[in-house]
Protein backbone atom coordinates (compact mmCIF):
# COMPACT_ATOMS: atom_id res chain seq x y z
CA UNK A 1 0.00 0.00 0.00
CA UNK A 2 2.82 2.40 0.92
CA UNK A 3 4.54 1.66 -2.41
CA UNK A 4 1.38 2.62 -4.32
CA UNK A 5 0.97 5.84 -2.35
CA UNK A 6 4.57 6.96 -2.94
CA UNK A 7 4.71 5.94 -6.62
CA UNK A 8 3.64 8.04 -9.63
CA UNK A 9 0.03 9.06 -9.66
CA UNK A 10 -2.08 7.43 -12.36
CA UNK A 11 -3.62 9.85 -14.80
CA UNK A 12 -7.05 9.55 -16.32
CA UNK A 13 -7.24 9.11 -20.06
CA UNK A 14 -9.97 10.96 -21.98
CA UNK A 15 -12.89 8.73 -22.89
CA UNK A 16 -13.47 10.32 -26.29
CA UNK A 17 -9.86 10.20 -27.44
CA UNK A 18 -10.14 6.86 -29.25
CA UNK A 19 -13.07 7.66 -31.54
CA UNK A 20 -10.89 7.48 -34.64
CA UNK A 21 -12.50 10.65 -35.97
CA UNK A 22 -10.60 13.83 -36.57
CA UNK A 23 -11.59 16.46 -34.03
CA UNK A 24 -10.87 19.28 -36.47
CA UNK A 25 -13.92 19.70 -38.69
CA UNK A 26 -13.51 19.74 -42.43
CA UNK A 27 -13.90 23.19 -43.95
CA UNK A 28 -14.99 22.32 -47.51
CA UNK A 29 -17.45 19.44 -47.88
CA UNK A 30 -18.60 17.79 -51.11
CA UNK A 31 -21.96 16.03 -51.09
CA UNK A 32 -22.85 13.60 -53.90
CA UNK A 33 -26.24 12.08 -54.74
CA UNK A 34 -25.33 9.47 -57.40
CA UNK A 35 -27.64 8.52 -60.23
CA UNK A 36 -26.94 7.41 -63.79
CA UNK A 37 -28.96 10.17 -65.50
CA UNK A 38 -28.68 12.92 -62.89
CA UNK A 39 -25.88 12.87 -60.30
CA UNK A 40 -26.34 15.74 -57.88
CA UNK A 41 -23.40 17.51 -56.27
CA UNK A 42 -23.09 20.29 -53.74
CA UNK A 43 -20.08 21.89 -52.10
CA UNK A 44 -20.31 23.92 -48.91
CA UNK A 45 -17.72 25.78 -46.89
CA UNK A 46 -18.11 25.93 -43.14
CA UNK A 47 -18.56 29.58 -42.16
CA UNK A 48 -20.35 31.73 -39.61
CA UNK A 49 -23.20 32.48 -39.18
CA UNK A 50 -24.18 29.81 -41.74
CA UNK A 51 -22.38 27.59 -44.28
CA UNK A 52 -21.55 29.10 -47.66
CA UNK A 53 -22.49 27.34 -50.91
CA UNK A 54 -19.47 27.14 -53.23
CA UNK A 55 -21.04 25.08 -56.01
CA UNK A 56 -24.07 22.96 -56.76
CA UNK A 57 -25.60 21.28 -59.74
CA UNK A 58 -26.54 18.10 -61.52
CA UNK A 59 -24.37 16.05 -63.86
CA UNK A 60 -26.95 15.17 -66.51
CA UNK A 61 -26.70 12.39 -69.05
CA UNK A 62 -29.04 11.87 -71.98
CA UNK A 63 -31.34 8.84 -71.87
CA UNK A 64 -30.03 8.01 -75.36
CA UNK A 65 -26.49 7.52 -74.04
CA UNK A 66 -25.23 4.06 -73.16
CA UNK A 67 -24.37 3.46 -69.51
CA UNK A 68 -20.62 3.43 -70.05
CA UNK A 69 -20.72 6.94 -71.53
CA UNK A 70 -22.76 8.20 -68.57
CA UNK A 71 -20.36 6.64 -66.06
CA UNK A 72 -17.41 8.25 -67.83
CA UNK A 73 -19.09 11.66 -67.76
CA UNK A 74 -19.92 11.35 -64.04
CA UNK A 75 -16.29 10.56 -63.16
CA UNK A 76 -14.92 13.25 -65.49
CA UNK A 77 -17.22 16.00 -64.17
CA UNK A 78 -16.52 15.10 -60.55
CA UNK A 79 -12.76 15.23 -61.19
CA UNK A 80 -13.15 18.75 -62.61
CA UNK A 81 -15.25 19.82 -59.61
CA UNK A 82 -12.64 18.40 -57.22
CA UNK A 83 -9.82 20.27 -58.98
CA UNK A 84 -11.73 23.55 -58.89
CA UNK A 85 -12.93 23.55 -55.27
CA UNK A 86 -10.47 21.26 -53.39
CA UNK A 87 -12.86 19.73 -50.83
CA UNK A 88 -11.28 17.86 -47.94
CA UNK A 89 -14.07 15.34 -47.46
CA UNK A 90 -16.88 13.79 -49.48
CA UNK A 91 -20.25 12.56 -48.31
CA UNK A 92 -22.17 10.23 -50.61
CA UNK A 93 -25.72 8.99 -50.27
CA UNK A 94 -25.83 5.54 -48.73
CA UNK A 95 -27.32 2.56 -50.48
CA UNK A 96 -31.03 1.99 -50.41
CA UNK A 97 -32.70 -1.31 -51.07
CA UNK A 98 -34.39 -1.18 -54.45
CA UNK A 99 -37.07 -3.69 -55.28
CA UNK A 100 -35.85 -3.82 -58.86
CA UNK A 101 -32.48 -5.56 -59.21
CA UNK A 102 -31.69 -3.80 -62.50
CA UNK A 103 -32.24 -0.38 -60.86
CA UNK A 104 -30.00 -1.35 -57.95
CA UNK A 105 -27.21 -2.42 -60.33
CA UNK A 106 -27.39 0.80 -62.34
CA UNK A 107 -27.38 2.93 -59.17
CA UNK A 108 -24.40 0.94 -57.91
CA UNK A 109 -22.52 1.67 -61.13
CA UNK A 110 -23.13 5.42 -60.82
CA UNK A 111 -22.09 5.29 -57.18
CA UNK A 112 -18.93 3.40 -58.17
CA UNK A 113 -17.97 5.98 -60.78
CA UNK A 114 -18.43 8.71 -58.18
CA UNK A 115 -16.45 6.85 -55.53
CA UNK A 116 -13.59 6.16 -57.95
CA UNK A 117 -13.20 9.86 -58.81
CA UNK A 118 -13.18 10.84 -55.14
CA UNK A 119 -10.82 8.05 -54.12
CA UNK A 120 -8.37 9.10 -56.86
CA UNK A 121 -8.31 12.57 -55.28
CA UNK A 122 -7.45 11.06 -51.90
CA UNK A 123 -10.54 12.36 -50.12
CA UNK A 124 -11.98 10.92 -46.96
CA UNK A 125 -15.32 9.45 -48.04
CA UNK A 126 -18.34 8.97 -45.80
CA UNK A 127 -21.84 7.73 -46.51
CA UNK A 128 -25.09 8.81 -44.94
CA UNK A 129 -28.36 6.94 -45.41
CA UNK A 130 -31.10 8.89 -47.22
CA UNK A 131 -33.50 8.55 -44.28
CA UNK A 132 -30.89 9.84 -41.83
CA UNK A 133 -30.17 12.84 -44.05
CA UNK A 134 -33.89 13.67 -44.36
CA UNK A 135 -34.36 13.27 -40.62
CA UNK A 136 -31.46 15.66 -39.95
CA UNK A 137 -32.55 18.30 -42.47
CA UNK A 138 -36.36 18.15 -42.43
CA UNK A 139 -37.04 16.31 -39.20
CA UNK A 140 -38.85 13.46 -40.95
CA UNK A 141 -37.04 10.47 -42.47
CA UNK A 142 -39.56 9.95 -45.28
CA UNK A 143 -39.69 13.60 -46.38
CA UNK A 144 -40.32 14.42 -50.03
CA UNK A 145 -37.61 15.94 -52.25
CA UNK A 146 -39.30 19.36 -52.38
CA UNK A 147 -39.27 19.55 -48.57
CA UNK A 148 -35.54 18.80 -48.52
CA UNK A 149 -34.97 21.48 -51.17
CA UNK A 150 -36.89 24.12 -49.20
CA UNK A 151 -34.98 23.40 -46.00
CA UNK A 152 -31.63 23.45 -47.81
CA UNK A 153 -32.62 26.80 -49.31
CA UNK A 154 -33.35 28.17 -45.83
CA UNK A 155 -30.27 26.71 -44.18
CA UNK A 156 -27.89 28.00 -46.87
CA UNK A 157 -29.78 31.27 -47.47
CA UNK A 158 -30.15 30.57 -51.19
CA UNK A 159 -32.31 32.79 -53.42
CA UNK A 160 -34.26 29.77 -54.71
CA UNK A 161 -34.46 26.07 -53.96
CA UNK A 162 -31.76 24.01 -55.69
CA UNK A 163 -32.64 21.32 -58.23
CA UNK A 164 -33.79 18.12 -56.46
CA UNK A 165 -30.58 16.11 -56.97
CA UNK A 166 -28.38 19.08 -56.02
CA UNK A 167 -30.58 19.71 -52.96
CA UNK A 168 -30.01 16.14 -51.78
CA UNK A 169 -26.25 16.53 -52.27
CA UNK A 170 -26.19 19.82 -50.35
CA UNK A 171 -28.33 18.22 -47.62
CA UNK A 172 -25.77 15.41 -47.31
CA UNK A 173 -22.96 17.97 -46.89
CA UNK A 174 -25.00 19.88 -44.29
CA UNK A 175 -25.82 16.70 -42.40
CA UNK A 176 -22.15 15.74 -42.32
CA UNK A 177 -21.14 19.20 -41.07
CA UNK A 178 -23.67 18.92 -38.24
CA UNK A 179 -22.70 15.35 -37.34
CA UNK A 180 -18.97 16.09 -37.55
CA UNK A 181 -19.30 19.26 -35.49
CA UNK A 182 -20.70 17.51 -32.42
CA UNK A 183 -20.40 14.26 -30.60
CA UNK A 184 -22.75 11.78 -32.17
CA UNK A 185 -23.66 8.24 -31.29
CA UNK A 186 -24.38 7.44 -34.93
CA UNK A 187 -21.45 9.00 -36.77
CA UNK A 188 -21.39 8.88 -40.59
CA UNK A 189 -19.89 5.65 -41.89
CA UNK A 190 -16.46 6.06 -43.46
CA UNK A 191 -15.99 4.05 -46.66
Amino acid sequence: MQKRLKGPRPTATPVLESTGRSMSPHQIILGVDPSLRGTGFGIIQIAQPFPKTLAQGTIKCSPAWERSRCLGKIAQELRAILKQHHPTVCVIEGLFFAQNLQTALIMGEARGASLAAMAEAGLEIYEIAPRKMKQAIVGYGAAQKHAVGKMVQRMLHLAEPPAPDAADALALALTFSHENGRLSLSAPKRI
